[in-house]
């Protein structure tokens, strides 16, 4: 099909229309074409644009993107004698009003991977009959529409008045933390153990800060969306690396009774864990998604982006903190063996009753600083989410000095 898009001869014809074939053509710099209710922009500085749109062919090609559907309308573009090398495609597809609560994502076809992708297209609005998509490099589009929609008032202001409580306990805690600390802090343990704790509350207040500055990704800017995107990124894993830091640290202290930490091991030790590690996996992350040419954050979440299982710039959060989880929950484990093990020999009912307290305290204490409650919420991110999709997508392979699209259109 697209062989024949490249071999047709323009003539004093500029469309052709039967039931099933809708063919077009455009000379102008400025192209605004619609067929089948498709609306196609494209601005060239030069060449002629040739598209068809196609009906009953899409069963005919495959599609193995996760649970989707497809409907029957393809469309191919040509364009000749063009040497642009910056090309904005702009599409708009109608959907049907009863669906509007969808949730709307703009891929493109990755030829590589055999996959949908959704790096440099962007959904841009919906007015209720048409969902706008653009796209700043040439390949193969799609719209893709989730079944719905997860975020409902509901659940915003539930994140909106959780993430609220949240500062206003850790503003609680840093400020009793300061009145205290000189009382509290005696002795090198105590010391490591409040210098992690507050380094845990102050990463996690500036993160539960950023995630709230972004709850309306739609109201803010490009470049501010990528700041806050960078501080959730960099002060969560912060966060969790502290954890790490004191985990290792009591662990140290149970097995190595008689070789504790000096002050400045664990203090240079724990700098470069909680601040530099971090750092670097945020820095290295980016500089890798910008030199494949991979998007770092998503605009509509002000988050990063998920592609599929080991891609996408969501594993250098996913990785590093399932690493520091299991870590975490196996130190939980060689704190209670130990406790156990210490009252194995002289057993007595008493004793058991004072084990299992003991057990059930350093779980309901131990539980929330190591971050092991994360895990529900690492499982839920590593749920892929099941898509209907609305597609339409373009195809460009060059050869020589022309470029071949190709679109296609599907309904849930």
């Amino acid at each position: 099909m697209e062989g024949l898009v490249k071999n047709i001869n323009v003539n004093k014809s500029n469309s052709f229309i039967s039931e099933n074939l809708n063919i077009k053509f455009c000379t102008i710099k400025d192209c605004n074409m619609s067929l089948f209710d498709i609306g196609v922009i494209l601005n060239k500085t030069t060449g002629i644009l040739k598209i068809m749109a196609m009906k009953n062919l899409m069963g005919k090609l495959k599609n193995t993107f996760h649970e989707t559907e497809h409907t029957d309308l393809l469309l191919s573009a040509t364009l000749n004698n063009n040497n642009d090398s910056d090309l904005e495609i702009k599409l708009d597809f109608p959907f049907k009003k009863e669906k509007s609560n969808r949730k709307f994502h703009c891929v493109f076809w990755d030829v590589k991977k055999s996959d949908w992708s959704d790096e440099g297209c962007f959904f841009r609005s919906s007015d209720g009959e048409n969902i706008r998509c653009e796209c700043h490099h040439l390949t193969a589009f799609s719209v893709l529409m989730a079944k719905g929609d997860i975020s409902t008032e509901t659940l915003d202001t539930i994140t909106t008045v959780g993430l609220s409580v949240s500062v206003f306990s850790l503003l609680l805690f840093l400020a009793i933390e300061f009145l205290v600390w000189s009382a509290v802090v005696k002795s090198n343990l105590s010391h490591f153990r409040h210098t992690a704790i507050v380094n845990i509350a102050v990463f996690l207040l500036l993160a539960d800060c950023s995630f709230l500055a972004s709850t309306s990704p739609e109201s803010l800017s490009d470049t501010t969306c990528f700041v806050l995107t960078v501080c959730k990124h960099l002060f969560y894993l912060a966060m969790f690396t502290w954890m790490l830091c004191m985990s290792v640290m009591l662990v140290h202290q149970l097995i190595f009774v008689f070789n504790p930490l000096r002050k400045r091991v664990f203090m240079f030790l724990s700098s470069i864990l909680g601040y530099v590690v971090p750092i670097l996996i945020v820095g290295s992350s980016y500089i890798y998604c910008k030199y494949t040419y991979r998007a770092y954050y998503d605009k509509k979440t002000c988050w990063l982006v998920f592609e599929r299982l080991l891609e996408g710039s969501m594993h250098a959060f996913l990785i590093p903190v399932g690493t520091i989880m299991m870590t975490n929950l196996f130190s939980m484990v060689v704190v209670i063996v130990t406790l156990v093990k210490s009252s194995v020999q002289d057993s007595s009912k008493t004793e058991d009753k004072d084990t299992a307290k003991g057990i059930l305290k350093v779980v309901l204490i131990l539980t929330p600083i190591f971050g092991v409650t994360w895990i529900i919420g690492f499982f839920l991110l590593m749920l892929d989410p099941v898509y209907l999709c609305c597609f339409c997508s373009l195809k460009i392979v060059p050869e020589k000095s022309r470029f071949y699209r190709h679109f296609s259109s599907v309904d849930p």
